[in-house]
């Protein structure tokens, strides 16, 4: 499954994405090291520049589900591209004149977020009308692969890009890639028939901006897997700052050192998604979910355990490992079950709900862990977190997700 062709639209599809992901990540933290070296900005107002955009980007891109839900997709798809790289364009433009602030970044912030999201949601629609459901699975595991492989060679990459020629650099590669992606997606062809809406007479209604929600916690088989992903992401991304303060201030590992801890380890999330296939046709669908959704939870408590030295570098190195090779092959199974269990004209809101939430959640776990590690020490926080998320695999109960069940069927586990 996982080497079989899957068609020449969706080769343009998957190289668009692949060309956005590379710049994205080559792009890593750009804003935050433009905020610093360049426009000399403090911790507070770093730590705005990381919060405020993507959560005012969130607000904005609510209304846009409902609209995008009965509208041809790449069409969007192609628009969001060319605003985020318009958009990322006017940082090193104006970078150029000497203009450039942090209400400029933050700005630019809040319009990528948004149309981010947007984009996301079109896209999980547009994938899923134009792959057989067969195959859904194999697309999927090809995106995760392609984010790894971006995630390990990226930020190296253009960390050296940003130290030669300075992060607002890097800031126009990514630009550029979303541009890129606009030119691929135009070339992936064919005819869209989007949703029709029923009654109304067509018009939006104030029920469509909660109805992704409302689909994701009435149904039996997602509900589990929607309210499990957004606590075990929020706990994991939580424990980040947490422990970049402990490695990089009382245990004195150098930043690179700190940049390799993580940058390594996402080999394995090459390895797993490459596996996802493989695993759901021995295993079942419904087991590899709650086995790699469980096995995810399980290794975030050993960075509380981080010594000084080779040694702890090691650790993180290992623990690392073990969460990104698990959480890999549960992506791509967790992103086809989502499409196959959501009806067509419902595709959109469900995806533009579920980042939302996933941004929210990450947003509020990450300020609450921020002020547990204040209080209690890093060392505890990431503790605190690594215990909690012990926990959460008592969500994952999806009745509907039986080994073997065709698509249609999963949809009939819906109330």
């Amino acid at each position: 499954m996982a080497g079989r062709a899957l068609g020449r639209s969706f080769g343009w599809l998957w190289g668009a994405y692949t060309v956005s992901t590379f710049g994205t990540w080559l792009a890593f933290d750009a804003f935050a090291l433009i905020a610093v070296l360049v426009l000399h900005a403090g911790p507070a107002e770093v730590a705005a520049l990381a919060a405020v955009g993507p959560a005012v980007g969130a607000v904005l891109a609510l209304p846009l589900g409902p609209w995008v839900e009965f509208r041809p997709k790449r069409p969007v798809m192609v628009a969001a591209d060319l605003v985020r790289g318009a958009a990322l364009l006017s940082v090193p433009a104006a970078f150029a004149l000497g203009g450039l602030g942090l209400g400029q970044l933050l700005a630019v912030s809040v319009v990528v977020a948004a149309a981010d999201i947007c984009f996301r949601a079109a896209s999980g629609a547009f994938l899923k009308a134009l792959v057989p459901p067969e195959d859904l699975l194999a697309a999927n595991g090809r995106f995760e692969s392609t984010t790894w492989t971006a995630a390990v060679l990226g930020p190296p990459l253009g960390g050296a890009a940003a130290g030669l020629l300075g992060p607002v650099v890097t800031v126009a590669v990514d630009a550029v890639s979303y541009l890129l992606s606009a030119a691929g997606l135009r070339a992936v062809g064919g005819h869209e028939t989007p949703p029709v809406r029923e009654g109304a007479g067509g018009r939006l209604r104030a029920g469509d901006l909660l109805e992704g929600w409302r689909h994701l916690l009435t149904h039996r088989t997602l509900r589990p897997l929607f309210l499990n992903t957004v606590l075990v992401n929020g706990l994991i991304l939580a424990a980040s700052p947490p422990l970049a303060v402990l490695m990089l201030g009382p245990l004195g590992f150098a930043p690179w050192q700190y940049a390799l801890a993580f940058a390594v380890p996402c080999a394995a999330g090459l390895a797993g998604s490459r596996l996802a296939p493989w695993l759901v046709a021995r295993y079942g669908r419904h087991r590899v979910l709650l086995t790699s959704g469980t096995l995810r939870a399980c290794w975030t408590l050993g960075l509380a355990l981080v010594r000084p030295g080779p040694g702890g570098l090691a650790l993180v190195m290992a623990v690392e490992c073990g969460l990104i090779g698990c959480a890999s092959v549960y992506n791509p199974v967790l992103a086809t079950s989502r499409l196959e269990l959501t009806p067509a004209d419902r595709v959109t809101r469900t995806l533009s709900a579920w980042t939302v939430s996933q941004k929210a959640g990450v947003a509020a776990l990450t300020a609450l862990w921020g002020t547990l590690a204040a209080l209690t020490g890093a060392r505890a926080a990431i503790a605190a977190a690594g215990l909690l998320l012990l926990a959460t695999p008592l969500l994952l109960r999806a009745p509907g997700l039986r080994a073997g069940a065709p698509a249609a069927e999963v949809e009939r586990a819906a109330p």
